[in-house]
């Protein structure tokens, strides 16, 4: 029996070393279709590409947000940039104000240095492929730890989903048993109507005239069709759900078609037990309808 997925999930993934610190969480909501986010430090960007390929590989359907934090804490990592021009022109602007207003020019080597940009802090232009064996892992552990959250969640939804089916199944069953009883028990009160307006119980015609009515009054109320393709629906949806895989979409459909089935039931309901069973029914497939909203 294959895996049935939730597309509802988070999933983690934390690494810190001597020399980083990465931090990858992963987190979806239903969607129709697959709809990527992916946010990290703009270091990582060369990469989004292949993360979201990588992510494809866990993933058909959901609105899915991927968060990436790194640092990098290895020697080297980072290194100290003069920028001799800037400074260049802090000091000529210096000299050009004490030249002007006629005051001391005090600027010396360690105040020149704190002016903004004159010493700055770049990484070394680590090697992009070294830097992606770090990355890749770790957004595939994530993964991992997400696919596994919605896989779980699917199975208790695939669970839930299958008692409701059972339960659907017994409603269908009462309404089966149940509705010939309906037209005979009008078959009964028509009788006593008729007799009692002609007061003759052995006149022909008006048996002839009861076989009519009663007839038309089955017709109306049949539900044969509706519950065959109901218990067509509900076992073609149990398949589905034992099966496995992507299925979401189709049970979906399905979840529909019952619907409208359920609907054409309790319209032609002509007694309190099957309106009841009916709005029963109807009821439980609303529920299977909100919960197949959650498969991928």
């Amino acid at each position: 029996m294959a895996d049935i997925r939730s597309m509802t999930g988070f999933g983690r993934y934390e690494e810190v070393t001597e020399d980083h610190r990465i931090l990858v969480e992963i987190k979806s909501v239903n969607h129709r279709y697959l709809d990527l986010s992916v946010k990290m430090p703009r270091r990582l960007n060369c990469f989004e590409a292949r993360i979201r390929q990588l992510l494809r590989d866990y993933l058909e359907r959901g609105k899915t947000d991927i968060y990436i934090a790194f640092e990098d804490y290895g020697e080297g990592a980072k290194k100290l940039k003069y920028n001799e021009g800037l400074a260049a022109e802090y000091v000529a602007c210096a000299r050009k104000m004490e030249e002007s207003f006629g005051i001391q020019n005090d600027l010396k080597v360690s105040g020149l240095m704190r002016l903004p940009e004159v010493l700055v802090m770049e990484d070394t232009g680590e090697d992009d492929e070294e830097l992606w064996e770090i990355i890749g892992p770790a957004v595939g552990k994530a993964a991992e730890s997400f696919s596994e959250a919605r896989r779980k969640e699917g199975e208790n939804l695939r669970k839930d989903l299958l008692e409701k089916l059972g339960r659907m199944k017994d409603y269908v069953r009462d309404i089966e048993d149940f509705s010939p009883s309906v037209v005979e028990e009008y078959r009964r009160r028509l009788t006593e109507k008729i007799r009692e307006t002609l007061a003759d119980t052995t006149a022909l015609a008006d048996e002839g005239r009861i076989v009519t009515e009663v007839t038309i009054y089955a017709d109306k109320v049949c539900t044969d069709e509706e519950m065959v393709r109901l218990k067509s629906h509900i076992e073609t949806m149990e398949k589905k759900l034992l099966s496995g895989g992507p299925c979401g979409r189709e049970l979906d459909f399905i979840a529909q078609e019952m619907n409208r089935e359920a609907n054409t039931t309790l319209s032609k309901a002509n007694h309190l037990r099957i309106a009841d069973t009916a709005i029963a029914l109807k009821t439980e497939i609303e529920k299977v309808r909100e919960q197949v909203q959650n498969i991928e």
